[in-house]
């Protein structure tokens, strides 16, 4: 083996030798958000879907880096992580799959009935939404249910509204 490859085998085996078990916010929820937004893309679907999943999985990519720290190193520690994760992950791909359409709403007045919108960054911010409420969803589910979970409840809550959103994303705009 050339010197090279043992420079670059070196640091590489070093960091997965130290690799920790994660108590994830959902590492489901991350991998099913990025493997949709992947099959989406494939299969040619709207640029305000393919928002909706990217956002989900930078949201849910903040929070599971949020959840690894085990310190609190400064304030609001986990909300930054996570604005970052949007930031770094939304942002630059933004000019492969920015898309601007017209929304039309109608009972606003005279003036200003149509409006400019990325549905790109629409689908984005729908999508961290919904990632961050469906704990809470989950929680209130379990707490009709007597404090009882299904099996992969909070997977199945968060795909289910991530491919619903997304759908109404697809035939809305």
């Amino acid at each position: 083996m050339s010197t090279m490859k043992k420079r670059l085998l070196l640091p590489g085996g070093a960091l997965l030798a130290m690799m920790q078990t994660v108590s994830a916010h959902c590492p489901l929820c991350t991998v099913g958000a990025a493997a949709a937004a992947g099959g989406a893309a494939y299969f040619g679907v709207g640029k305000g879907a393919i928002g909706v999943f990217i956002g989900a999985f930078a949201v849910s990519m903040g929070w599971w880096i949020g959840n690894m720290l085990k310190r609190q190193y400064i304030p609001y520690q986990k909300p930054a992580l996570i604005l970052l994760s949007v930031i770094t992950t939304v942002l630059p791909l933004a000019p492969l799959l920015s898309e601007t359409r017209a929304l039309y709403i109608p009972w606003i007045g005279a003036y200003g009935k149509t409006y400019a919108l990325n549905a790109y960054y629409a689908g984005a911010l729908l999508g961290g939404a919904i990632t961050c409420m469906t704990p809470w969803m989950s929680r209130k589910m379990s707490s009709w249910r007597g404090n009882r979970t299904l099996p992969y409840q909070g997977i199945v809550l968060t795909l289910a509204l991530l491919v619903g959103a997304g759908a109404i994303m697809q035939l809305l705009l």
